[in-house]
């Protein structure tokens, strides 16, 4: 029991230095290399909603300008966003499978999930664009 109250004070004590801010231009470890990757993935993931929105809000517009039998671009994106998604995992499962087995093989998923994420938000930004 006394090494339990021991073990949790040390984790307390460590914890803060562990939360340490990673300089991701400069990472050695594979540990720090792969939190890197995942910080891109995320900040590139957050910029992709923010390009998807503005995308649905233009494909609404077009749609509203519409005859109702030809409205179908929300619709449509929607179908192509989720698409996407799938290929976009797929690729980059098989992306890791080039490090099947090795310590960067999440590294190289985020990584690829980062790149192609990027490459998705301009062909959106294109889609949001007034037309």
């Amino acid at each position: 029991m006394r090494l339990i109250f021991i073990v949790a004070a040390v984790a307390c004590v460590a914890g803060p230095a562990f939360a340490q801010t990673i300089d991701c231009a400069n990472a050695v470890t594979q540990l720090d290399m792969t939190d890197c990757a995942r910080q891109d993935f995320d900040a590139a993931d957050k910029a992709l909603n923010v390009s998807y929105q503005a995308a649905i809000e233009m494909m609404t517009s077009i749609d509203a300008d519409l005859p109702k039998a030809d409205q179908g671009a929300v619709a449509a994106l929607k179908d192509a966003q989720r698409a996407w998604i799938v290929v976009r995992d797929s690729t980059c499962t098989a992306e890791g499978f080039t490090w099947a087995g090795g310590t960067g093989r999440p590294m190289v998923e985020l990584s690829c999930m980062a790149r192609l994420t990027k490459s998705r938000i301009d062909d959106l930004n294109v889609l949001a664009e007034p037309y």
